[in-house]
């Protein structure tokens, strides 16, 4: 079996996961980062993330880290971390395609004493019983026998830049006693803040999937309290302030839950809770609840305008971010789109702004065409969505200022003071 000494790493995937990895490893041995995006790999080439996750200091400092889009340069390796996407489909299961691409794509490489390491959120048992098929049937070798799996489940949280890789623990898990412990001592060279050796892949695999699947219901419960508090005339964030003087309180609040993660991940384990017969009701009411606040704040929109007098067909609205959350460019799975489709619904005209968005991405996702600058006096509603620092920055009563005399501006996440906005969650 492979040793630490004579371990050569490919990344497949480089994106949110992939990237700060290969250049964590890349810092002390040989690391080959592969993804297919040319455009990206022409990028990272020029030590430019679009990501924003790392910085072209610390991409300089990966000095033993290679790109590549030809699966040729990749041929020599003998460890391999998939760390490629998993989102669901447009009925939300599970869509293992870039999985079993990348899968297929590793076992026509796959040789003897080779170990393929996966990262990617999946529910239990799919490491074994959708990818290790396809790395044998692509190989001709046999698990355990000629090759060996391992699973440790990514971390990321896009945006944070005081929660990085290096500093979350990371869990480790094996096909074999012997991989499990070659695989954490591995990831324990780069992790500072230590890893944890699952006793299975399973086990891995699962802690993963409710991390993010605790978090939506916990979001869920806040979305609900704001729905209740908003009918009996209370303000939520003071009730949540209340409440958070007890030092046992959750301090969770409410707001859109999309992205590649909180969104997503739920739905793979009800995918498989479902297919063993079991109806799981607790986690699937989380997600209902989460889906439906996109109308549910275009709807408290509309009805503040019109307390305003202000008609709502034909208004002009400006939504501030269109990301999935703050401080982060990422536009998958983004439920301000939910907001936007809803308050195009009432017949208002929605403008669109957000500096940390790629406006051709946006495009090309949902045929939004962001505005560079905001029009100021033009608006009769403008709702903060995702609270980007460049909005934190400015005082309220400029953003208030792109809306005409008479207008309504929402605060959802409630950023700023109560007084300072018409409305919020």
């Amino acid at each position: 079996m492979l040793d630490q000494n004579s371990l050569k790493i490919a990344v497949i995937g480089l994106g949110y996961v992939g990237l700060p990895l290969a250049v964590e490893f890349g810092k002390q041995r040989d690391v080959v980062g592969f993804d297919l995006n040319p455009q990206r790999i022409d990028e990272l080439k020029n030590q430019m993330d679009n990501t924003g996750e790392v910085s072209p200091e610390e991409l300089a400092a990966a000095s033993q880290l290679s790109f590549a889009t030809d699966s040729a340069a990749i041929a020599d390796c003998n460890l391999y971390i998939v760390t490629v996407p998993t989102p669901i489909d447009q009925f939300n299961k599970p869509d293992l395609r870039p999985l079993l691409e990348a899968s297929d794509t590793v076992g026509k490489l796959l040789k003897p004493g080779n170990i393929v390491v996966y990262e990617s959120t999946v529910y239990p048992g799919a490491t074994e019983e959708d990818c290790v098929p396809v790395l044998e049937q692509r190989s001709g070798l046999t698990l355990n026998t000629d090759f060996f799996v391992g699973y440790s489940p990514e971390r990321i949280n896009p945006g944070d830049k005081q929660h990085r890789l290096p500093s979350i623990k990371k869990v480790t898990s094996g096909s074999t006693p012997e991989v499990a412990d070659l695989i954490d001592a591995l990831y324990r060279k780069i992790i500072t803040a230590g890893t944890y050796k699952a006793p299975s892949i399973r086990v891995a695999e699962a802690a993963k999937v409710i991390e993010n699947a605790q978090r939506n219901l916990n979001i869920a419960f806040m979305n609900e309290l704001a729905i209740i508090f908003d009918k009996i005339g209370i303000d939520t964030k003071e009730v949540l302030e209340a409440a958070a003087t007890k030092w046992n309180f959750l301090p969770f609040q409410p707001g859109l839950v999309g992205g590649h993660c909180i969104g997503v991940d739920p739905y793979y384990l009800t995918h498989k809770a479902q297919a063993l017969g079991y109806n799981p009701e607790i986690i699937l009411a989380g997600r209902r609840m989460n889906d439906g606040m996109g109308p549910y704040v275009a709807g408290k929109m509309v009805k503040s305008m019109l307390k305003k007098g202000i008609q709502v067909n034909g208004a002009r609205v400006l939504v501030l971010g269109l990301t999935f959350k703050e401080n982060c460019p990422d536009l998958r799975n983004t439920k301000v789109v939910d907001v936007i489709n809803e308050l195009q619904e009432y017949g208002a005209t929605v403008d669109v702004h957000d500096p940390r968005a790629d406006a051709d991405e946006a495009d090309r996702l949902y045929g939004i065409k962001l505005a560079n600058e905001p029009e100021t006096g033009q608006y009769d509603g403008i709702l903060l969505a995702v609270p980007h620092q460049e909005f934190q920055q400015a005082k309220p009563e400029t953003l208030r200022r792109l809306g005409a005399q008479n207008s309504v501006f929402m605060d959802m996440k409630s950023i700023f003071n109560k007084e300072d906005s018409d409305s919020r969650l």
